[in-house]
């Protein structure tokens, strides 16, 4: 399997994964304030957020049009734009830039869609490997209670209703993102991804990003010595 290169830029790639629910963004927001106090210029690039596509997809999700096949080729090209307008500029500038989500969302969801695995990992076969990866793991009724917490009922695609795989949103989301998961832990130990309990205490987890970052920092432009 191709391995994804190692970028040679000043700046560093911070980068979390996890199913809906897991928790990443809050560890993301936090190691983002953590890293600021220390004066280190950082910048968030979030998955689907290039002007690119992102009406489009918008569009596309609300009428419920886009295939398994639409869906891949419009994330690899939200990806694309952000990498070659974003995340390399900034690399190159010295910042630390921290991605909620990376590449191996689109290998996680775009497999269990359907989409063959080597193709949709040769599709981005143009990205950097990051200096670091988390994935969050969570059990799913854990996740499930979260997001139920937060809003009511499970979206359209994050539950797989685009699939077939049943008529009843709950029972399509276990489906659809067990799949997911399976995902995910074949791709631990395959790109050296660090995992991360997501039912410990918030602190915790925190604790052990730190603990791994602290570590990846050489280079990295601090704009200020902190205190």
């Amino acid at each position: 399997m191709k391995r994804y290169g190692e970028h040679r830029f000043a700046g560093k790639l911070f980068v979390v994964e996890g199913i809906d629910g897991s928790g990443k963004s809050t560890q993301l927001m936090l190691l983002h304030q953590w890293l600021q106090a220390e004066g280190y210029g950082t910048v968030f690039s979030e998955w689907n957020s290039s002007p690119l596509v992102r009406d489009i997809t918008k569009r596309g999700k609300k009428k419920h049009m886009l295939t398994p096949a639409t869906f891949c080729l419009i994330h690899a090209t939200d990806f694309a734009d952000r990498m070659e307008h974003n995340i390399i500029p900034l690399l190159k500038a010295g910042a630390v830039v921290l991605c909620d989500r990376y590449i191996y969302t689109a290998f996680a969801r775009d497999v269990a869609r359907g989409m063959d695995s080597k193709w949709v990992r040769e599709l981005y076969g143009f990205a950097v490997k990051p200096t670091g990866a988390f994935y969050f793991r969570v059990p799913l009724e854990v996740a499930m209670r979260r997001l139920l917490d937060a809003r009511d009922g499970f979206k359209f695609y994050e539950a797989g209703m685009d699939l077939g795989l049943s008529g009843d949103p709950e029972v399509s989301f276990r489906l659809f993102q067990s799949h997911i998961i399976d995902e995910y832990e074949k791709m631990v130990p395959e790109y050296d991804i660090t995992g991360v309990d997501a039912t410990l205490p918030i602190e915790a987890q925190q604790a052990q990003m730190r603990q791994l970052v602290k570590t990846k920092l050489a280079q990295a432009k601090r704009l200020r010595v902190a205190p």
